[in-house]
């Protein structure tokens, strides 16, 4: 079979050289591939990175890579490799290694021998990571999976192998605003997941910091949840019952009793809670209104600046 590797690249020039040596070889290993390509999509690195692709382009025609002209992120060389691919088999890994490349071989054995359609990863522990990060990852899963329809299994990763028709239907959708994962398990199929110990990187740290984590997770929950949009409509609902049934209290005492009610902070406290309200309502609609703004702009998800002419369709393995 024709297999394809995509592995997205942003500032990985230390790390390219070991990657292309330990996959290439365990590719090498399974009898299932007698073609393969490894597709190497630059995501605007600002260090040698595409120098180093080019090089390895040099010593083997079977890597390919595309060059983006400036950083899409890693959603968008995602997509862009899975458009270049080829491969009857497709698999997605990170650069950094700390996606085992061995468990390709068992990926195939379940799609080629099972008739699975697509084998993710999930990883059992998060050994190597800080205990904060670890804790916000776990309730970025259980907020997501509560308020949508689409399950994203819990430390699911991004290492996954696909048949093409599999690849051929997340292809389909081409939306400005991506969120892989989501969309992994919102084409469904027949699919199935294994565990794997976390391991470390090779060398460098990761791209990922915390505030990129958090745009991440609320691209995730905008594009696969209108929960929020719902949940503000219904505490508006309930602020509004609220405050109608306090006031009919005071005009009733007013009136039978008397009564003034008095206390400005009190005043004060409500206001700043409406408003409070009000702004969360807005924020969470502005989220909304901005990604239905990017969508009909109708931009590409990505400029190429540059990319390979693929001849591993006439190169077999070996």
């Amino acid at each position: 079979m024709f297999l394809s590797v995509i592995v997205p690249c942003y500032n990985e020039e230390g790390v390219l050289d070991k990657l292309y040596s330990v996959l290439s070889s365990e590719i090498e290993k399974d009898s299932n591939f007698s073609r393969y390509e490894i597709i190497l999509v630059d995501d605007g690195s600002k260090d040698n990175t595409l120098n180093e692709i080019k090089g390895l382009k040099k010593l083997d025609d079977r890597i390919e890579y595309i060059s983006f002209a400036r950083n899409f992120g890693k959603e968008a060389a995602i997509f862009a490799g899975l458009k270049k691919s080829k491969g009857e088999l497709v698999v997605l890994m990170d650069a950094d290694l700390q996606h085992p490349p061995e468990l390709i071989h068992q990926m195939a054995d379940l799609i080629i021998n099972q008739n699975y359609d697509s084998v993710g990863t999930i990883r059992k522990d998060r050994e190597g990571e800080s205990k904060i990060r670890g804790f916000l990852s776990t309730q970025f899963y259980k907020v997501i999976n509560s308020l949508s329809e689409t399950t994203i299994k819990k430390n699911a990763t991004d290492y996954r192998m696909m048949n093409r028709k599999f690849v051929n239907s997340v292809l389909e959708l081409s939306e400005y605003n991506r969120f892989t994962k989501g969309i992994f398990s919102w084409v469904g199929y027949n699919c199935t997941d294994i565990e794997y110990n976390n391991v470390d990187r090779v060398c460098g740290d990761s791209k990922w910091n915390y505030i990129k984590l958090f745009k991440y997770s609320i691209e995730g929950i905008v594009a696969f949840s209108t929960t929020p949009l719902i949940l503000s409509s219904f505490l508006g609902f309930i602020m509004f019952f609220l405050s109608a049934i306090v006031m009919l209290v005071f005009v009733f005492k007013y009136i039978f009793f008397g009564e003034v009610v008095k206390g400005f902070p009190t005043v004060i406290c409500s206001i700043f809670l409406l408003g409070g309200i009000q702004l969360l309502s807005i924020g969470v609609l502005g989220q909304y209104l901005s990604k239905m703004y990017l969508e009909v702009k109708n931009r590409p998800i990505y400029l190429t600046k540059e990319e390979s002419e693929s001849v591993s369709d006439v190169v077999t393995k070996g």
